[in-house]
């Protein structure tokens, strides 16, 4: 019997389009914009359009090479207004050196030089162009170069460089990003091509609050030990045995409070007549005077 011949290993590109195709990167909408119809591959029966994901790999390269040619990093920003592409944002300008906006973006950061926080990049790269759709206005009035992941329905004004893609899953943001990332460290020489990049491409997929809250939650229980910690073999530290001595029951008998005495009172004889005389209260100023015959 012939032995098997062992699996062939698969290029570059296209164990990135398998990855792609697991994180549904092809998946566009049930809308098609004129400008999109040349990276769609075919229409599903339920009115989906596919994306050619051949054609995104390309556009991705062309990006990188795009990122690779300026010098300084930080005069490229990366944004996303959207939650889902936040976290792959900010990951992505760490290991690329990039500047991240994530969040809401303040209008007049591109325009405005009399805001702190204006800025004007040589490159704009962006998550979804009808979300981000004030960047893009601005950074056309600039002249900026602007690099967009688009979807099937996006619309493709002043966007330079569209990458054909699904902008709306939170895997497939995550995994685009992580794509590029890598694409642009392979290109600058910090990273071999063919060698597997140590970053898990799970850093760049976007987490649900109660999800980190409850992980985190787990790992503060996990760590707080809680059983009997055993301080015997602390040495002369610690007694070996306690006293197995009954503990006094009895408690001392209280002891009674002195009267208080209030030496500006004048003196009262007692009533019968014997004994040391006691004092009494002060007279009140204006009380009438007790006779004994008010009873």
């Amino acid at each position: 019997m012939a032995n098997a011949s062992p699996p062939r290993l698969l290029s570059q590109k296209e164990a990135d389009i398998q990855m792609m195709l697991a994180a549904e990167v092809h998946l566009g909408t049930k809308n098609c914009d004129f400008q999109m119809e040349r990276y769609v591959f075919k229409r599903r029966n339920d009115g989906i359009y596919i994306i050619n994901l051949g054609k995104t790999w390309d556009k991705l390269q062309l990006a990188a090479r795009v990122i690779v040619a300026i010098e300084n990093p930080k005069d490229i920003i990366v944004q996303s207004a959207r939650p889902y592409g936040q976290r792959a944002v900010l990951k992505f300008a760490q290991h690329t050196g990039a500047n991240a906006i994530a969040g809401r973006h303040t209008p007049g950061t591109f325009t405005n030089q009399l805001q702190t926080s204006f800025n004007e990049p040589r490159l704009l790269i962006l998550t979804d162009p009808r979300t981000d759709h004030q960047p893009i206005k601005e950074a056309a009035l600039g002249n900026i170069p602007t690099i967009a992941f688009c979807d099937t329905d996006s619309p493709m004004r002043y966007v330079d460089i569209g990458i054909p893609a699904n902008n709306k899953g939170k895997h497939s943001i995550g995994c685009l990003f992580w794509i590029l990332a890598r694409m642009v460290l392979q290109m600058r020489g910090s990273l071999r091509p063919g060698h597997k990049w140590d970053v898990m491409v799970d850093l760049f997929f976007y987490r649900e609050p109660e999800e980190a809250k409850e992980k985190e939650e787990e790992e503060a229980a996990t760590a707080a030990d809680y059983g009997i910690t055993d301080y015997s073999a602390a040495g002369d530290q610690w007694p070996a045995q306690v006293s197995d001595a009954p503990w006094p029951t009895d408690a001392p008998a209280a002891i009674p409070a002195a009267p208080v005495v209030s030496w500006t009172a004048e003196p009262v004889a007692a009533a019968d007549g014997w004994g040391e005389p006691v004092p009494g209260p002060a007279p009140v100023e204006g009380a009438p005077t007790a006779t004994g015959w008010d009873l």
